[in-house]
């Protein structure tokens, strides 16, 4: 394939769909309970609802909503020590645009910017370096956060930046990774996973070699899947057809982008700046060990967390605010006791109504109505 019509295709879709149920059929426990497939990136959320891909699926197949989308793990307390630092006169800080209205206890980045202080919005971490060249009299923050699929460039930058001799640029390093969320989210007690949609664009970064635990140790089948609605449709496809043949392994669907041992340059970039966190707090989910990675000690003149004092408070969430559950797939967004009432994406109380990649924003643009024609409804 090479136009994005053809993985838009309602022919191929169509013949993906039929043979779906002849899968589920040859698998004895979705005759006691729906098989339940956990999409672990946020983009395939958007792609599942903004396609109907659920309503082409049978009962007896659930879509698990998984915790990759790094807006939507960000606690707290962190979005917090973003307007601490905002804050300070001397500081330009500088963020991807579905940073700027998560909650924190205070206000979001976009309140303090409307409070007057220096927020701006950009759209790659080279640009934030470009406005610390433009104003060597101020200190640029830049706001890194997200999985693999964004560390390389953040960590570019720094390399860059100290080539280069700036000084007044900083990270706030929130970079977290995705294998320890995904093993958390198999030794929880609360899910009963059948398989995974394996992220896309981390595996771009990582390769296919890390998922390996979830075939070989806790048994899972696992697909690395594309974006595209045939993407994701083929990928639970391959899903169901490991579970019919008994199958426990990682397959790459995705094979047009992510190669098996990964980004040789990226993977470089990462070890030479980072280096994983005893632990790394996430909105939800509580602390997961080794989850997130921060600035490596010969770099620590670019961190922002050593040149100022960030309070680092750890904040729950609203009581009224189930974003856990939902990070967690134990209950669905339109579950939660304020989806679409008091949390919309006008007014957010959590970060899954804000992020682009949130599972509630994806239930509240594409999923509020249910399609489906009732099987006892007239013709």
């Amino acid at each position: 394939m090479k136009y994005v019509d053809e993985f838009r295709d309602p022919a191929k879709a169509e013949a993906l769909a039929r043979d779906i149920p002849r899968l589920v059929a040859r698998i004895p426990r979705a005759r006691h309970r729906p098989l339940q497939i956990m999409e672990v990136c946020g983009g395939h959320t958007h792609t599942i609802f903004r396609y109907g891909i659920q309503q082409m699926l049978p009962d007896a197949v659930e879509y698990v909503h998984g915790p990759g989308c790094p807006v939507c793990v960000l606690p707290m307390g962190r979005v917090d020590d973003c307007v601490t630092l905002a804050e300070r006169p001397e500081v330009i800080f500088t963020t991807f645009g579905d940073a700027m209205r998560v909650p924190g206890s205070r206000k979001s980045l976009l309140k303090a910017k409307a409070d007057g202080a220096d927020v701006r919005m950009v759209y790659s971490p080279l640009d934030a370096l470009a406005l610390a060249r433009r104003h060597p009299d101020r200190e640029v923050i830049f706001f890194g956060l997200g999985f693999e699929t964004t560390m390389p460039s953040t960590a570019m930058t720094l390399i860059q930046a100290r080539r280069q001799g700036i000084r007044n640029f900083s990270l706030f390093c929130n970079h977290i990774t995705i294998i320890p969320t995904i093993k958390a989210m198999l030794d929880s007690p609360e899910l009963t996973l059948d398989g995974f949609l394996g992220p896309g664009h981390v595996s771009m970064v990582i390769g296919t070699r890390p998922y390996a635990f979830i075939a070989g140790h806790y048994g899972k089948p696992i697909t690395i899947a594309g974006f595209e609605p045939l993407d994701v449709l083929q990928s639970t496809w391959m899903v169901l057809r490991q579970l019919a043949e008994g199958r426990r392994e990682v397959e790459n669907q995705y094979g047009r982008i992510v190669p098996e041992a990964g980004n040789s340059k990226a993977l470089a970039a990462i070890r030479e700046v980072y280096e994983l966190r005893e632990f790394f707090e996430w909105r939800g989910l509580g602390s997961i060990d080794h989850s997130g990675v921060r600035i490596r000690a010969d770099y620590a003149e670019y961190d922002a967390e050593r040149k100022f004092a960030v309070p680092n408070i750890k904040i729950a969430d609203p009581k009224s605010c189930q974003c856990g559950e939902v990070l967690k797939g134990v209950i669905k967004p339109r579950e939660c006791k304020v989806f679409g009432t008091a949390c919309t994406p006008e007014t957010p109380l959590g970060s899954l109504m804000v992020s682009t990649e949130g599972a509630c924003a994806a239930y509240y643009n594409y999923g509020r109505i249910d399609t489906r024609v009732p099987a006892d409804a007239p013709a």
